[in-house]
């Protein structure tokens, strides 16, 4: 260890190359996690292109059924649309959730009105009951709209969020008090305030709840199996359900390539709205 005298201090300043050796054992931990999570996504892939005679004889090198299995998947099983269906569904309910809890938000942090709190008792309480409880009754309404086999039944029933809600309620809450009382000084009206203050501090928020009610739509399965029997206007989940069979039996390559697939959508979106979405939980956590 080198000693430098600074203002009196004496500073001690180690070697480079031992601070480095120090972390050999942290990097191998790193790459050892990270093969064990990277494994099964690159086993998926090799099984992707394989039959099921070289799947059984633990073939670890790429076979010969991708071109096959790929016009199985995208041709006979309309994979395309069934993914259309669901990027359309995932985009509605993500953008409405985003707009209702903003709205929600404003009013429950910087509006006065007789029960707020048993309003925002309400909504707490919903966070607290899962979709399966109220499926049934969801299913009743629906039906007696005449929504089945439709985009608006698959997406009015979801497009609010208590849980949005309570994060965008959470945030206005913490954010000064001056901000909303200076936009009143300059007459600005609510929804002045809110897209002109409010939603350029709010984007790390924004991605954020994005990201999640995205892939929990993406992933939506139970739902879809109920409300939707037209396949031509179902989604990508029941569809991968639908591919475990072809021709004769069980088939685990098609399945492996259609999941692969399926996953590019939300991988997308998580990587465009990375850096908000870290900021926005990161900004959470502080508060």
């Amino acid at each position: 260890m080198a000693a430098r005298e600074a203002g009196g201090l004496s500073l001690h300043v180690g070697k480079p190359g031992l601070i480095r050796g120090r972390r050999w054992p942290t990097h191998v931990a790193i790459w050892f996690s990270m093969a064990i999570i990277l494994f099964p996504l690159a086993y998926a892939a090799l099984v992707a292109t394989q039959t099921n005679a070289e799947v059984f004889s633990f073939k670890l090198t790429p076979g010969s059924g991708l071109s096959k299995h790929f016009d199985q998947v995208w041709n006979d099983r309309n994979l395309g649309r069934l993914m259309w269906n669901s990027l359309v569904q995932a985009a509605l309910i993500t953008g409405a959730k985003t707009i209702l809890s903003l709205l929600a938000g404003l009013a429950f942090v910087y509006f006065k009105f007789r029960g707020k709190w048993l309003v925002f008792f309400f909504v707490l309480i919903t966070l607290m009951m899962p979709t399966e409880v109220m499926i049934l009754a969801l299913f009743r309404i629906v039906s007696d709209l005449g929504w089945k086999d439709s985009m608006a039944g698959l997406v009015v029933p979801f497009a609010a969020s208590a849980t949005g809600a309570f994060l965008f309620r959470q945030h206005f809450a913490n954010l000064p008090r001056d901000l909303s009382e200076a936009s009143q000084i300059d007459g600005a009206s609510p929804f002045q305030f809110l897209f002109k203050i409010l939603i350029p501090l709010s984007w790390n928020v924004i991605g954020a709840l994005a990201v999640i009610q995205f892939v929990f739509v993406w992933n939506m399965y139970l739902w879809p199996v109920l409300i939707v029997s037209d396949q031509d206007k179902q989604v990508v989940q029941v569809g991968l359900q639908g591919l475990q069979t072809l021709d004769t039996g069980l088939t685990f390559g098609p399945l492996m390539l259609a999941a692969l697939i399926v996953s590019v959508p939300p991988a997308i979106v998580f990587i465009a709205l990375q850096k908000p979405f870290m900021s926005g939980f990161a900004l959470g956590s502080d508060k």
